[in-house]
């Protein structure tokens, strides 16, 4: 499994906006063969601050996302042109052995 985790900061009085857009966002990608899961939240106590948290089969899956319409239309054109912050991690889920040498 290949994880995704975005923390996005908001220019201000945007953060309504970009939200709504990740709603967009959230039901498109939900529908790509290779994604497991893609979910966000925002802020409690920095409410312009939202983190995304995105599961797919594998890093080609995730490429494929950065490639279809609804990023390039969606992302890249709509919400990432709103954003004072931007910073993405990957991440891979691999069995991690229980005891310690």
């Amino acid at each position: 499994m290949f994880n995704v985790v975005a923390h996005y900061g908001t220019k201000p009085g945007v953060t309504d906006q970009v939200l709504e857009l990740l709603g967009a966002m959230a039901e498109a990608t939900r529908k790509e063969p290779g994604n497991i899961s893609y979910d966000f939240y925002r802020g409690v106590q920095d409410t312009t601050q939202i983190v995304i948290l995105q599961s797919y089969h594998d890093a080609d899956d995730f490429n494929r996302h950065r490639e279809s319409q609804h990023f390039l239309e969606l992302g890249a054109t709509k919400i990432i042109p709103r954003l004072a912050s931007r910073h993405v991690s990957t991440y891979t889920t691999e069995v991690i052995p229980n005891e310690v040498p």
